[in-house]
């Protein structure tokens, strides 16, 4: 078909649920993408913090090629290769003695959802499953990860909400600890805000919360379905503030594009799931594991995670000089490749200005240009997208 009538066709045939920009993406390498009509585009969006190795990396492919040549799907019933590697990387890599494997970032945060209560309940009896989440949250569109997030326009029309979640501001170490109850469980939090306008809390914000969690015999779980597999230069986000969570969800770039979620968590808590208290399908299936080892390991290697602290601070600084040129740009904030620009005026036509320039980026929050490009992207990509948002600037 033309580009006209995949356009056609995706208006009549399907849900409405994204505003589409006018581009058909065909092709993809490395930082950059291609649409139908052989445009090129420097991509910092990645699928929204999806593509962390870059698009097709050829082991992620080759892994994807093997795989699906020789089995792509059997039941969880029995025991599966390449999941059981995926769990042995990851375990090995973290704070984490089993991972549950299952499709997405919404999926895994209702597992963790369901395991903080589970663990409490089987602890302390019943009356004690209440959640504290933060204002400016996302952790899905499930009714309990909508439930738990902490922004209200995603809300409307889904009332009731389920019950069980308290929302507070996002970095008030004192709010937390006031709020805590005898029925509360658990806290669950993001160790940077994503969708909330990529912001990032106190630098005791999170051992704060590790601190008092195990004061008060609380569960502390992270979402870092946006954070996680190197995305702030570190494998999983709460490596620098060197305080690990009980549970923690895993999306988005794990198996380097293929859908796939993970939640891990130690021995004692995850020993709360029994045969039959949750599963998936499909979760860990052979494709999305085989995909999903590939982009570990290649992460583990350690070269991407140091490409992405490198670039990422000197994107930062060119944002911030940027950021003094023009008195519309508020902050610039963010961590390795995980960058945020808030704006004074509307971001929507920031967007497609830089679109037509040839850079994917988008916003969040209204107002956040919100930069999340491969972690192979590099310094001089950097400079003509700074030049580009200069030109947006000048104009707009």
């Amino acid at each position: 078909m033309n580009t006209e009538e995949l356009f056609q066709w995706s208006e009549r045939y399907l849900a409405p649920t994204y505003k589409r920009a006018p581009v058909a993406l065909v092709r993809g390498e490395g930082a950059r993408v291609w649409d139908s009509e052989g445009k090129e585009y420097c991509d910092f969006l990645s699928g929204i913090a999806v593509n962390n190795l870059g698009h097709c990396h050829p082991e992620v492919v080759e892994a994807i090629r093997r795989q699906a040549g020789q089995l792509l799907h059997v039941s969880n019933l029995y025991h599966i290769e390449p999941q059981a590697h995926l769990g042995k990387l990851l375990v090995e890599s973290s704070f984490a003695d089993r991972a549950f494997f299952c499709n997405s970032g919404a999926e895994a945060n209702e597992a963790a959802i369901k395991l903080a209560r589970r663990y409490s309940y089987l602890r302390h009896g019943e009356g004690r499953s209440e959640i504290l989440v933060m204002e400016g949250s996302f952790h899905g569109r499930t009714m309990a990860t909508l439930s738990a997030t902490g922004q209200s326009k995603f809300w409307e029309g889904y009332a009731p909400l389920l019950p069980g979640f308290r929302h507070l501001p996002f970095g008030d170490l004192a709010a937390i600890e006031a709020a805590i109850s005898p029925q509360t469980c658990a806290i669950l939090v993001e160790p940077i805000q994503g969708e909330g306008g990529v912001k990032i809390p106190p630098p005791d914000y999170l051992p704060g919360l590790r601190r008092l969690c195990d004061r008060q015999g609380l569960l502390l779980l992270y979402d870092e379905v946006q954070t996680g597999m190197g995305r702030t230069g570190t494998l999983f986000a709460y490596e620098a503030f060197q305080a690990p969570p009980d549970i923690m969800t895993l999306a988005k770039a794990l198996a380097g594009g293929v859908p796939m979620g993970a939640m891990l968590a130690g021995e004692e808590v995850m020993g709360a799931f029994t045969p039959g208290s949750h599963a998936s399908t499909f979760g860990g299936n052979p494709l999305a594991s085989a995909a999903a080892v590939a982009a570990v390991q290649v992460l583990l290697r350690g070269e991407l995670l140091e490409n992405c602290r490198k670039v990422g601070s000197y994107f930062l600084a060119q944002l911030e000089e940027l950021k003094g040129q023009y008195p519309f740009v508020k902050e610039v904030r963010g961590k390795g490749l995980m960058i945020g620009m808030e704006l004074e005026v509307p971001g929507g036509p920031m967007v497609d200005a830089c679109r037509e320039r040839g850079f994917l980026i988008n916003c969040t929050a209204d107002r956040v240009l919100r930069f999340v490009p491969p972690l192979v992207i590099t310094e001089r990509e950097v400079d003509r997208l700074v030049a580009a948002l200069d030109e947006t600037f000048k104009i707009l």
